[in-house]
């Protein structure tokens, strides 16, 4: 028989050995660790010694051979992340267009600020693809567009052409973000709206004049939500996508209304589609809960027969058509305006700023200060003859490009005039074709899309 003073050695003894073993198992497993991490370090010592050495000069003129390091199975997720944009541009289209349900939408958008936005670094963007077109158009002896760079550019368009802005309801990862933080609206009068809405024109117009003739990609440039999506980059455009994202918290999608340059075209192909994004498949009762409850005011409120017009119709007809008439004349004057701008755009562009930069140096007597650019252009021993033949090729054809982008704001600016002179007759809700970014939002306010509807007079304040 065994005591219970011995008994309880015992298990003292045991619990002793159990700690112990506890705490070996921690030292293996950290032992393992530490083992883990040299082994790592070993395995790509080599590689930073090979890229911290330099290579040797040899004296006898060889020459070292090109390589080119492919990156693997960057082709291959390309076209998964084209197949997976279709995928949630179909989803998009069935829940605006059949299911009516913001659930499908916002789960949609989910998916794409985890993957397209930070698993992908927001460079799965149709919005930059603008530029390679442009590039490709303007020079396509030189650059060839990758076809997924093509397709990226080409299939939300044909997507809104059929069903809507469905890639702007939760595909895109920058609309999707701003959509996901939004909590409240405060409404913008119709005049802003209208002044703050040729922006995206004009960003439109100036990304196709710098990519045209190979200065910047100006989109990729000042994206706003690149940094966010990166967790780093550089600290304006961070602070600048910070203050958009809280602007998003109160005003539904700033970016995508008065900034976005893809956006307006696929307004454009919205505003033909052959099915657009209504509230309700059912009878309108005219309730104004989701006019209200709109983010982007893309519902237009019906026109009532009571209301007195202020000017009659006659007027209203000549107005239209003085615009129509101003239009070509308001198309010239913006092209001959920014075509006269156009010595001032090229700097944008290296070469033309590098050789201002050695024409201000010459021009300096006793100048022995050079900038780093110009004493890097002196110690490669590049020709200034050559530089200059490139300048005048830069600047000839920022004269053409310019004149083409001033021409577009132009006629964008005639065209929204017109728009704003022609009124159309509303008995219900309708919702703007070119304006609506399939956000669902609506669906769940309006009476028609519950199980029971409830009639007009159960809507009115008691």
């Amino acid at each position: 028989m065994i005591s219970l003073k011995e008994k309880k050695t015992i298990n003292n003894n045991t619990s002793i050995h159990k700690r112990c073993n506890s705490r070996f198992r921690r030292m293996l497993s950290a032992k393992r660790f530490f083992v883990f991490l040299s082994l790592i370090f070993l395995f790509f010592e080599p590689a930073g010694a090979i890229a911290r050495f330099p290579k040797p000069d040899f004296t006898q003129g060889y020459q070292y051979p090109e390589i080119v390091h492919g990156v693997p199975w960057e082709s291959f997720w390309s076209w998964m992340d084209l197949v997976l944009m279709c995928l949630l541009m179909g989803m998009v289209a069935w829940a605006t267009h059949f299911r009516k349900s913001r659930r499908v939408i916002i789960g949609v958008s989910l998916v794409s600020v985890a993957y397209f936005g930070f698993y992908r670094t927001g460079c799965v963007c149709s919005i930059g693809s603008i530029q390679n077109v442009a590039l490709a158009l303007a020079d396509g002896r030189n650059y060839t567009i990758p076809l997924v760079v093509l397709l990226l550019f080409l299939l939300p368009l044909l997507f809104a052409l059929f069903f809507g802005r469905v890639y702007c309801g939760g595909v895109c990862p920058m609309g999707a973000l701003q959509e996901l933080v939004n909590i409240h609206n405060f409404r913008i009068s119709r005049a802003v709206s209208w002044a703050l809405g040729l922006i995206p024109w004009i960003y439109l117009a100036f990304a196709i004049l710098y990519a045209a003739t190979r200065s910047q990609f100006i989109i990729c440039k000042f994206d706003p939500f690149i940094g966010i999506f990166r967790l780093g980059g550089d600290i304006g455009m961070i602070v600048f996508g910070a203050l958009l994202l809280i602007l998003s918290v109160f005003v539904g999608r700033p970016f995508c209304r008065f900034l976005c340059p893809y956006g307006v075209l696929l307004g454009l192909m919205s505003s033909l589609a052959k099915r657009r994004v209504e509230v309700t498949s059912e009878k309108c009762i005219n309730c104004t809960l989701c006019h209200h409850s709109c983010p982007v005011d893309a519902i237009r409120e019906p026109t009532s027969s009571n209301d007195k017009q202020t000017e009659k119709r006659n007027l209203g007809v000549k107005r239209i058509f003085l615009y129509i008439l101003i239009l070509p004349l308001l198309t010239i004057s913006g092209a001959l305006l920014l075509q006269s701008q156009s010595e001032r755009l090229s700097l944008a562009h290296r070469d033309v700023w590098l050789y201002e930069q050695l024409q201000s140096q010459n021009n300096v007597s006793g100048s022995f200060n050079l900038s780093p650019e110009v004493e890097a252009f002196h110690e490669m021993g590049r020709d200034p003859e050559e530089l200059q033949t490139s300048v005048l090729s830069v600047r000839k054809s920022y004269r053409i490009w310019s004149a083409i982008a001033g021409g577009l704001i132009g006629f964008v600016l005639g065209c929204k005039l017109i728009r704003l002179s022609t009124k159309r007759t509303r008995k219900t809700y309708e919702t703007e074709a070119s304006s609506c970014v399939a956000c669902g939002r609506c669906f769940n306010y309006c009476p028609q899309n519950l199980k029971k509807p409830i009639t007009k007079d159960e809507t009115k304040p008691l």
